[in-house]
């Protein structure tokens, strides 16, 4: 399966080259991936505004962005071991370790969930439909 995901679907690399994945604990060869090139980069970058510009993101509410990001961490605890044991191989460090990361990630997420939510700060009218001011001490 191609590793590169661009434009909502996996893909190769264009140029098709790949790169090994060896964990510098003991050298062992973990995976071989996709490496993306420069060609690679200004599709993705290019999708991205797409998505950005005409997807449903600019137009979802801050409370279903925080939702969103609040199943995200759920997902990251949800799968924590697979995903600590996948950064102990990429990086060498003690699971124990990664494991601990992993949570801080959740964590991160979590946080920004909770606080897309709420309203904080002044709202200020900016005469233009769609566009919130908001100042924040």
């Amino acid at each position: 399966m191609p590793d590169l995901f661009i434009d909502g679907e996996w893909r190769a690399a264009v140029d098709r080259r790949t790169r090994e994945i060896r964990c510098p604990a003991d050298g062992s060869l973990v995976a071989v991936v996709d490496e993306a090139g420069g060609k690679d980069t200004v599709e993705a970058i290019s999708a991205a505004r797409r998505a950005f510009d005409t997807g449903p993101w600019p137009h979802t509410s801050a409370a279903e962005r925080g939702d969103l990001l609040l199943r995200v961490a759920g997902l990251l605890e949800r799968d924590r071991e697979t995903l600590a044991r996948a950064e102990s191989l990429d990086t060498g460090k003690r699971l124990v370790e990664s494991a601990y990361d992993v949570d801080d990630v959740a964590n991160c997420f979590r946080y920004f969930g909770r606080l897309a939510a709420t309203v904080t700060g002044r709202v200020v009218d900016t005469g233009t439909a769609g566009v919130d001011s908001r100042v924040v001490h």
